[in-house]
């Protein structure tokens, strides 16, 4: 079985949200919640979700306008109905700019309750500015990265041959010392064997040594380089653009 969808209503007239609770039935997949006032609304959003919001226009302290602007901020996604008998412009407008997905006129049928509620469960919920908010943002994002990327493209071309040396030298290097080391832990396994190994280990660390210092010596620099050179390109990537 489907859950149920979560219909508020929020009307200071008790008569309303019984009509809705009588036309929207469990059996017919709705649990109705209602609401006295904007205050009750607000506490009740915020302890669970709903799939849908119907609010009278004209209540005591809030109006449903300012109630569907304040659901709007915090839950753009959930569609708000506007419950009136104040059909006025003005009214109209304030409703249409907070987000409402429609109006519904009083009196109300039972015919008018069910199609509104099937409606705005099924129409994208409209969230004021945001969606010019968001088109903003992606606007300017792939403007950004088309500034970036050519950069982004020529160190990466750079370092390319680099990066494909490194692999080519190291990854045989790397092989040969696992199997090397793989080799002498089962040789260390056998007395004499030991003995003769630690004997080349000594031998080979002395060997090794000046070439190992060698390596620093001549690593380190072109470590410290790169590491410059990738915080200077880092950095006129991200320098603000003139005017």
């Amino acid at each position: 079985m489907s859950a149920l969808r979560k219909v508020l209503v929020v009307d200071d007239d008790p008569v309303v949200g019984k009509s809705f609770n009588r036309v929207l039935s469990q059996d017919k997949g709705y649990v109705v919640i209602t609401a006295q006032n904007a205050a009750e609304a607000l506490e009740r959003l915020r302890e669970q979700e709903y799939d849908v919001v119907f609010t009278d226009i004209k209540m005591p302290g809030m109006d449903g306008v300012e109630l569907t602007e304040r659901v709007k901020a915090s839950r753009p996604w959930t569609p708000v109905v506007i419950i009136t008998g104040y059909g006025t412009t003005a009214n109209e407008q304030r409703a249409k700019a907070a987000g409402v997905s429609e109006f519904m006129r009083k009196p109300l049928s039972p015919e008018m309750i069910e199609e509104s509620t099937q409606h705005a469960l099924h129409t994208p919920a409209q969230a004021g500015v945001v969606p010019e908010q968001v088109a903003a943002t992606e606007t300017a994002q792939p403007e950004l990265a088309e500034k970036q990327n050519p950069y982004k493209r020529v160190a990466m071309l750079l370092a390319a041959p680099f990066i494909g040396l490194a692999y080519a030298v190291l990854l045989p290097l790397i092989g040969l010392a696992m199997l090397l080391w793989t080799a002498g832990q089962a040789l260390m396994t056998i007395p004499s064997a030991r003995k003769v190994l630690m004997r080349i280990k000594d031998i080979a660390l002395f060997v090794a040594a000046p070439f190992i210092g060698l390596l620093y010596a001549v690593m380190l620099p072109v470590v410290g380089i790169t590491m410059l050179a990738s915080l200077a390109i880092k950095a006129w990537m991200t320098r603000p653009s003139k005017a």
